[in-house]
């Protein structure tokens, strides 16, 4: 008896590609009709049509025989700007969140993974929310750590955008009790962080199907993101009344935030005013810091939960390949999904890996 074609497998994928039926006809040379017709289980393609199909999609053809990857429902993801982004995109995003949550549900199965321990405040407002979340993580006022390793440490399952998803700064949602945080990988390590904690903002404020999205919502987000990487407490202790532009771009460095996320705080707390931040903000823009951090020396973050599991698996002669086949994906996509953690091969036979932090302790 043959493997079963799972129908479900391949809207996954032609919506993981951004193609449309008539795009995916031109790459496989079968018609929209058929490919109709096996997206609604009404027929199911040969073996050879699903050969066909798979290297058009780019997908191992054991992808189309998994059972259908957990679903990502429009409806309880926070996109970042969701009104800037077609169908096309929004469903790619989502299809990403579907195989990270594949992935995800290898590594619960194989390991002990950090419990969500995300606390729900949708009855706060956003400085409220954060300071809370600081009391209750144990930040103080200093500045916040690693944000990917503060989320995946509270079992947050953090996972990067593919790099075709990167126009998407970042989502979060909560499938089954478990939190999830896709971030871009390709903005400033500031901005990334700004990301992490903006996404935290929604988990915190807004983690229920029915929460509040749209504008509200994002600029609540924002604000979250605001306050917790910049504590009032902290930052009014560092004394930045009326601050310029040198003394902005000196402070903004040790609380790991962009010039114009610094600066935007000082106004929120009234340490600038309007017109004052109207100037510094003209000023950041004209020096590079519109889009970018010039001469920053601060490093992407990255996941330490993912580059432990891979560490544990060397240490038991496996690698990252295993996962990947495991999850019924090619390794290249695996990767686009660890933050490039998957071995690169090098010159000389070699393989070069990112370094692994000790920490969070996975439990076979």
């Amino acid at each position: 008896m043959g493997k079963v074609f799972t129908p479900e497998r391949l809207v996954l994928a032609r919506k993981r590609r951004r193609m449309t039926l008539a795009a995916l006809s031109r790459e496989s040379g079968y018609s929209p009709q058929s490919i109709t017709a096996f997206e609604n289980a009404r027929k199911a393609p040969s073996a050879e049509t699903l050969s066909s199909l798979a290297v058009a999609l780019h997908f191992p053809v054991s992808f189309f025989h998994a059972p259908p990857a957990p679903d990502m429902l429009p409806g309880a993801v926070s996109f970042r700007a969701p009104s800037k982004m077609n169908a096309a995109e929004r469903d790619s995003a989502l299809s990403c969140g579907s195989i990270a949550a594949t992935i995800n549900r290898w590594c619960e199965d194989h390991f002990t993974m950090p419990k969500p321990d995300v606390p729900s405040y949708p009855d706060l407002d956003p400085e409220a929310a954060a300071e809370r979340v600081r009391v209750e993580w144990g930040l103080g006022e200093a500045p916040a750590p690693n944000m990917v390793h503060i989320l995946e440490a509270h079992g947050v399952r953090v996972f990067s955008l593919a790099p075709d998803c990167l126009d998407i700064d970042a989502f979060s949602t909560v499938r089954h009790g478990t939190p999830y945080a896709m971030l871009n990988t390709r903005k400033t390590a500031e901005r990334g962080r700004f990301d992490a904690a903006h996404e935290l903002g929604h988990l915190v404020l807004h983690s229920g199907y029915q929460s509040p999205r749209g504008p509200e919502a994002e600029a609540a987000a924002d604000a979250f993101a605001s306050a917790f990487l910049m504590p009032k407490a902290g930052i009014l202790a560092q004394q930045v009344n009326n601050a310029d532009v040198l003394r902005i771009l000196s402070a903004k460095r040790r609380w790991g935030v962009s010039a114009m996320a610094f600066a935007y705080r000082l106004r929120t707390l009234s340490l600038l005013s309007e017109w004052r931040y109207s100037q510094t903000a003209k000023q950041l823009a004209q020096l590079g810091y519109r889009k970018s951090e010039p001469k920053s020396t601060l490093a992407r973050e990255s996941s330490r939960l993912i580059a432990k599991v891979f560490e544990v698996m060397r240490a038991e002669g496996k690698s990252p390949v295993d996962i990947a086949k495991a999850v019924d994906i090619f390794p290249e996509e695996l990767n686009d999904y660890v933050f490039g953690l998957v071995p690169i091969g090098v010159a000389g036979g070699k393989q070069k890996t990112a370094p692994v932090r000790p920490g969070l302790s996975l439990v076979r």
